[in-house]
């Protein structure tokens, strides 16, 4: 994440500790896309996050974009698109 994106819209210091959080947390992975599938043809730009998730081998892709729900329709490469609410239920089951 560009930190000049993130000073549009946080103060500097906080700007600075997401990225330090971010950069030293356990969970996080750096990787580069080496491949553009192109899946998502009615908002091209938003192919850099299907892309990213591919190659991470992310188990979700968490987004309200609809553009996204055409990565429902394709059986290679799979990306599990889901929202925040079924993003959150999928972290934190309700116990019965």
């Amino acid at each position: 994440m560009r930190s000049s994106l993130l000073r549009s819209i946080l103060p500097k210091p906080l700007t600075d500790l997401v990225l330090k959080i971010l950069s030293t947390a356990s969970n996080v992975v750096f990787t580069e896309p080496y491949f553009k599938w192109a899946l998502i043809e009615a908002d091209p730009d938003d192919n850099k996050f299907a892309d990213l998730a591919i190659s991470a081998n992310a188990n979700y892709l968490v987004t309200h974009d609809k553009h996204f729900r055409v990565l429902d329709s394709i059986p290679f490469p799979t990306v599990k698109v889901v929202d925040l609410p079924a993003f959150k239920a999928i972290l934190f089951p309700e116990k019965e």
